[in-house]
């Protein structure tokens, strides 16, 4: 699968840059969409069709609560044994897509008031693939040492994007990605320019486009790519712009992963007269140039009767991470409809994940929250055992049968969120879900 249109975050800050940077912008989702339409005229149009497709599609369903499962594969491409990120980080990062795509991230008791009236729960869950393409077992997790020093280059400066791409090709020092119609492909490489950072990340988001004949608009592979000093709150490489050490919690890839699922930037890259789409996101004439200044209300509007200030909790602005905690109920009904639409065989026609959203037989799992043990009991049938999963997908624990009811002491789990696999014969045939406290 092949997309068309290219979002990311352009950081340009070395003084090498310093003539550039008056004639570039920090992210080049608008200017891409308007190079493909000078190519192919119509295809802006195009691109808002799709956009209202989906958004009408979500808004007439009417379950909005089924959790959907997306499956992952990172791809670590690196040069430098520091580029090579751990597995820890790279859970830790698939923990973090989870906290905010289900609105369990802990800071968003830092959200404002304002916006209890547009917050919303995109209920999507990220899980590192059990399965490649071959059906065999997987980590979901590929490495790749490459002789490429970096795949950015100045190209980037007059949009060309021939050496960011070679990141997804195996032919270029990279990796090719996995089918793209049934995972999430993210890249994880470095991108300096001159040793400098110049590009956190960038993502695909669904053109919907597919009559366009071949050869009519760059090919740009499907997924995401992110800076590797960039990626996990627990990175133990500095992301450092010339100004110090930014504190990174994993939200570039929270943002990139907003673009890759049809979101686009909460100010709609223009000024007032410009927006993103989404009725309940308050505009703004600009993006917030990483801080976290609750004072702005720089356009007015009118959502459900209130001029809201400009939303720098949300993921898809550039204020800091430190800020960022939410998406509204707008954005989530988006990202939803592109997975019932666009995105449909991610979530609803894959096998490259061991889940199964059908309870096949009906267990109930109490108390949930809990400290030091939970029971499952079965209501209908028996099963052969139970498995014990963390929030990124690792396997910790598993209980073989215990009659009708299983009591898993789970004592030593630190806090967080956590997925009980009922088995029966090899299959899974129920999943609950709990809270450690």
């Amino acid at each position: 699968m092949k997309k068309t249109i290219l979002f990311g975050a352009l950081l340009f800050t070395s003084s090498l840059f310093a003539q550039e940077i008056n004639q570039i912008e920090r992210c080049y989702s608008h200017k891409a969409i308007e190079y493909q339409e000078s190519i192919t005229p119509g295809f802006e149009n195009h691109v808002e069709e799709q956009f209202q497709i989906a958004k009408a599609h979500q808004q007439a369903k009417t379950n909005k609560s089924q959790l959907y499962t997306i499956p992952v594969v990172v791809h670590i491409v690196y040069n430098t044994p520091n580029q090579n990120l751990a597995d820890s980080v790279i859970n830790r990062q698939i923990q973090t897509l989870n906290e905010d795509y289900q609105r369990l991230n802990a800071d968003t008791v830092n959200m404002r008031g304002d916006f209890n009236i547009v917050k919303g729960s995109p209920n999507i869950e990220f899980r590192l693939a059990d399965f490649d393409p071959n059906g065999n077992p997987t980590s979901g997790i590929t490495r790749t040492e490459t002789a490429q020093e970096t795949f950015g280059d100045l190209g980037l400066v007059t949009g060309d994007f021939s050496t960011l791409e070679k990141v997804k090709q195996t032919s270029e020092g990279g990796i090719d990605p996995w089918d793209q119609t049934h995972y999430l492909n993210i890249w994880v490489c470095n991108m300096e320019i001159f040793n400098t950072p110049a590009l956190l990340g960038f993502a695909t988001p669904p053109s919907g486009l597919p009559n366009w004949p071949a050869g009519s608009v760059p090919n740009l592979s499907d997924g995401v790519v992110v800076q590797y000093q960039a990626f996990g709150d627990n990175n133990p490489n500095a992301l450092d712009m010339g100004q110090g050490a930014i504190d990174v919690r994993g939200r570039t890839t929270t943002h990139e992963v907003g673009h890759y699922l049809g979101l686009r930037h909460i100010w709609g890259d223009g000024g007032c007269t410009e927006q993103d789409g989404i009725d309940d996101t308050p505009n703004a004439s600009d993006q917030s140039q990483f801080d976290c200044d609750d004072t702005k209300n720089t356009c007015t509007d009118n959502i459900q009767g209130t001029d809201l200030p400009d939303m720098i909790e949300n993921y898809m602005d550039y204020s800091a991470e430190t800020c960022q905690n939410s998406f509204t109920q707008g954005q989530v009904d988006l990202m939803r409809g592109v997975l019932d639409n666009q995105r449909y065989d991610l979530v609803h026609d894959n096998n490259a994940l061991s889940v199964d959203s059908e309870d096949l037989i009906s267990a109930s799992l109490y108390p949930n929250p809990a400290e030091n043990q939970i029971t499952i009991r079965m209501n209908n049938g028996n099963a052969d055992e139970v498995v014990i999963y963390s929030l990124n997908g690792s396997k910790l624990i598993a209980v073989k049968q215990q009659n009708d009811a299983y009591i898993i002491d789970i004592s030593s789990f630190g806090n967080g969120i956590y997925f009980a696999k009922v088995m029966k014969e090899g299959a899974l045939v129920s999943t609950k879900k709990f809270v450690k406290l």
